[in-house]
């Protein structure tokens, strides 16, 4: 198993977002139609959307069209958010597509334009952000909707420092800017004024090991972990992090303490198979 697939595997089995646990993620770019797109460089809403469609039952389309047929008739944007957390969910529990999820969970907010609506769209867009697997053009369709839902959230609230570490997080990740030190700075300045930020810490252990600065990315992981000696994401990135830098009995190590955490036994094989190949 290959290391960014290790990580899928832990974050995907071990997270306890919402988006982890009840949205699966997309299958590969070969697997289908919407993604077609992506490898193309062609990522809109609608194509993400038809794309998406294509791959339903006719019994799912049926139950669409009729959560669509509701916008047609609403009378006030409250009705109109309401059915649009409809699609929403249709889409996370009926059809398992994290694309349209994130799309229709962006409209209800958008709709509803409340600090806590706008930040836990943004969330779930963010919690896709910093995969390992997904295609360039698809993080940054991602990364613009969290951006557009994080700045009416900083109008509401300017000084929410979870909403200005994604915004930066937006920039690091979501191929949004020529200059990643925009994302940086935004969230250094959280960072700088909290060295305690868990989020923050995180997001510059990620951004580091992103752009290759492996130490900075293990302080910063090593931070995290001080705060939250259970933080799985934490753990798998530095140990990825030693890898990296040929530390290949540090990772070993953390590695070793991620398995004897876990209690899924798909997580555990995942985990033994990796320190297996180190030792050889």
């Amino acid at each position: 198993m290959k290391k960014p697939q290790l990580l899928v595997v832990l974050l995907a089995v071990l997270s306890c977002t919402v988006l982890y646990i009840f949205v699966p993620r997309s299958k590969k770019s070969e697997d289908t139609p919407t993604n077609k797109n992506i490898v193309n460089q062609t990522v809109t809403t609608q194509s993400i959307l038809e794309g998406a469609k294509t791959a339903l039952t006719a019994s799912q389309k049926i139950s669409l069209l009729s959560i669509e047929n509701q916008l047609t008739t609403s009378k006030s944007t409250v009705d109109s958010a309401h059915v649009y957390h409809q699609l929403s969910q249709f889409w996370a529990d009926s059809a398992h597509r994290v694309e349209p999820y994130l799309y229709y969970t962006y409209s209800a907010a958008l709709l509803e334009n409340s600090e806590k609506s706008l930040t836990f769209a943004a969330q779930q867009f963010i919690d896709n952000l910093t995969t390992p697997d997904a295609p360039p053009a698809m993080l940054n369709w991602i990364a613009l909707n969290a951006k557009a839902l994080l700045e009416k959230a900083l109008v509401i609230n300017p000084n929410n420092d979870s909403t200005k570490i994604n915004l930066g997080a937006c920039y690091l990740f979501g191929n949004i800017s020529d200059n990643p030190m925009q994302g940086i700075l935004k969230v250094k300045e959280v960072v700088d004024k909290n060295p305690q930020s868990v989020y923050g810490n995180l997001i510059l252990g990620l951004g580091g090991k992103k752009s290759g600065q492996y130490p900075k990315a293990i302080e910063r992981f090593i931070n995290v972990l001080k705060a939250q000696p259970s933080n799985m994401e934490a753990m798998v990135n530095l140990a990825e992090c030693y890898e990296l830098t040929d530390q290949k009995d540090l990772a070993i190590e953390w590695y070793t303490k991620m398995k004897e955490m876990v209690k899924m036994p798909e997580a555990k094989d995942a985990i033994e198979k990796r320190i297996k190949e180190l030792k050889k």
